[in-house]
């Protein structure tokens, strides 16, 4: 009776250990809800949609202890829609991230694969209070960038509150290493209640012989407890470096337009800035409210500006529940064609109201 209770003693020992090296994670979001969208060409469009807060996925994620401060590590997330129950992008597996790397605590990380940018990292979750999502989103009107395939992405350690991470994504095209290829990077400051970054993207234009799109974008937000304020500065320079979100995208990888609103499409900016100011305010234990104004400046001839107004509102029913409402108004000038859309539709007008729940596991 001893040695069994001795055998099984190690054993429960032996599993805790082996559970404390290894670990994987299944999580995800569930996001629904009614939009109403107006001000298109082809009139007022109400519908369910899915992803308006956040996308809706299911992911799986896990860690590995290697001993000495190394870790192995890897994420696989697939995206889907909440409305009809098929995937976001037909064809696909894990679309949103797949990656796996190394990570050391005093060297940093490595990963390798399908991810996010730092120039997404910065516009989501530094500069716009709406965090790209609702009828607000920042990808309303700045270059999104959002994610890559074949990229190699190095994030290092915090250092009192520095970090940086760079971004190399291989074209793989065998007439020339450079067509497809994008660079990226960005460096940045959180301590306390002030949170401040700088990105860069770099886009190669080679296959159209015609440069590069640069994109740069300073952001920073800081939270007073009454209130925390947003502020973002975006240049946009070189062909496709400002992309409408009306914009598609060709085989060929260039891109042409579609304008939402019957007139001209309106060409492409290869000079232009963005400006975004906000705020959130916690309104009692659950409330918060967004708000926030950007404005597009076409440098040139076209002047193909756009100024947007957006206002939001969410409720946490729970740590993981959580309902909401927000309007976004853009006032498109001189033949620009931005819609309002939300963090996984583009939208169809210059004006869109949405309500629903979002559920996080």
């Amino acid at each position: 009776m001893k040695k069994t209770l001795i055998t099984l003693a190690v054993l429960a020992a032996a599993t805790g250990v082996a559970q404390a090296q290894s670990s994987v994670v299944i999580y995800g979001t569930v996001d629904a809800g009614f939009v109403s969208e107006r001000g298109g060409v082809n009139g007022n469009v109400n519908k369910l949609d899915s992803g308006i807060g956040s996308a809706s996925r299911i992911g799986f994620k896990g860690t590995e202890d290697l001993g000495s401060g190394l870790s192995a590590l890897f994420v696989l997330e697939t995206g889907f829609n909440v409305d009809n129950g098929t995937q976001d992008k037909a064809g696909s597996i894990f679309n949103r991230q797949a990656y796996v790397g190394l990570s050391s605590k005093t060297t940093g990380t490595l990963t390798l694969g399908r991810q996010y940018t730092p120039w997404y990292n910065t516009l989501s979750k530094v500069a716009d209070p709406f965090a790209a999502g609702y009828a607000g989103s920042a990808k309303n009107l700045f270059t999104s960038n959002t994610r890559t395939s074949n990229t190699v992405v190095y994030a290092s350690p915090n250092f009192n509150g520095f970090d940086a991470d760079v971004a190399y994504t291989f074209g793989e095209n065998a007439e020339s290493n450079k067509i497809g290829r994008q660079i990226g990077a960005s460096a940045g400051y959180s301590n306390g209640p002030l949170n401040a970054r700088f990105a860069y993207n770099n886009t190669d234009n080679t296959q159209f012989q015609i440069g590069s799109a640069r994109n740069y974008l300073l952001a920073a937000n800081y939270d007073f407890a009454v209130a925390k304020a947003y502020v973002a500065y975006g240049v946009n320079k070189g062909y496709n470096s400002m992309i409408a979100n009306n914009a598609v995208q060709n085989a060929n990888g260039s891109f042409s337009t579609r304008n939402a609103f019957g007139g001209a499409d309106a060409a492409f900016s290869r000079d232009s800035n963005n400006i975004l100011v906000g705020a959130t305010v916690p309104v009692g234990p659950a409330g918060t409210v967004m708000a926030s104004f950007i404005r597009t400046n076409d440098k040139d001839a076209t002047n193909a500006d756009a100024d947007q107004w957006a206002l939001g509102y969410s409720y946490a029913l729970s740590k993981r529940t959580s309902t909401y409402a927000s309007y976004a108004k853009i006032k498109n000038k001189n033949g620009a064609g931005y819609t309002v859309g939300n963090n996984s539709n583009v939208g169809t007008g210059d004006k869109a109201f949405n309500v629903g729940v979002r559920h996080s596991f």
